[in-house]
């Protein structure tokens, strides 16, 4: 499913428009990747929750030449499915 996919659902299911679907997955959207960004979790109950996390620097090798390399530290978005969610993918 891809975004306009996924605005038409939210369109039928809340009866709205799909411009006014689209504004609202959009703000959305942008209104958590803005959170996460600014160091933030967003938990949301029976989803999931997003946060920012740490990568270690680590050794890695260039895939061309097979030469070492110092892979820097850095923060990488995460997401975590919550329990309801996990239950619909994976029912018992």
């Amino acid at each position: 499913m891809n975004k306009g996919e996924l605005v038409d659902q939210i369109a039928a299911k809340a009866s709205v428009t799909k411009k006014q679907a689209d504004a609202v997955l959009t703000a959305a959207i942008e209104a958590i990747m803005e959170a996460v960004s600014d160091g933030d979790k967003v938990t949301l109950v029976g989803f999931g929750s997003f946060e920012a996390r740490e990568r270690k620097a680590r050794e890695g090798r260039n895939p061309k030449t097979g030469d070492k390399m110092e892979i820097p530290a850095t923060k990488v978005p995460a997401f975590s499915a919550g329990k309801l969610f996990k239950d619909k993918v994976a029912p018992k």
